[in-house]
């Protein structure tokens, strides 16, 4: 306890609320770690990018869109995250970040980001056609899509197709 600081608070200025947690994390809104990853079909010189939200606090992914590394995918994924009522955005600060969420929603730097960033080592690891050196790559992006989206829906929702 700061006793410091109760020293000069009067009690008229005090006011205590008590709650449970999972009620306050209700209060305080979902928090979101939003980030893009790399990679490619056919060939280096047509990347290909996932984009995706996972829950800050869980890790659970929210939401996911493949495309280009353009604001148009981007607005893809957060027209997906909006049913979530998302109150915090953590990022790494790409360009399209900053142009489309609110300066107050939005937290750029990378010690908000680990577990996102975990989420691609493991995605990396696990489908070798999101291996930078490999000689497994899709040939089309509706084989790239259909794989890599398929792989989440079983291991991140727990949906069987």
């Amino acid at each position: 306890m700061n006793q410091a600081v109760l020293q000069h608070l009067h009690p008229e200025h005090v006011e205590v609320e008590i709650c449970r947690a999972d009620e306050l994390a209700q209060r305080r809104g979902l928090t979101s770690a939003l980030d893009e990853m790399w990679s490619y079909v056919g060939k280096k010189a047509e990347p290909r990018w996932l984009w995706h939200a996972i829950d800050h606090h869980s890790g659970t992914v929210l939401a996911y869109v493949f495309g280009r590394r353009k604001d148009a995918v981007f607005t893809e994924l957060k027209d997906l995250l909006k049913p979530f009522g998302i109150t915090r955005f953590y990022t790494d600060g790409w360009g399209a970040y900053e142009r489309h969420i609110d300066p107050e929603q939005h937290h750029v730097g990378k010690e908000n980001t680990q577990k996102i960033e975990s989420k691609h080592i493991n995605l990396r690891t696990r489908i070798k056609r999101l291996v930078r050196r490999t000689i497994c790559f899709s040939k089309t992006t509706t084989m790239h899509d259909l794989v890599i989206g398929l792989f989440i829906n079983r291991y991140e929702f727990g949906l069987l197709m």
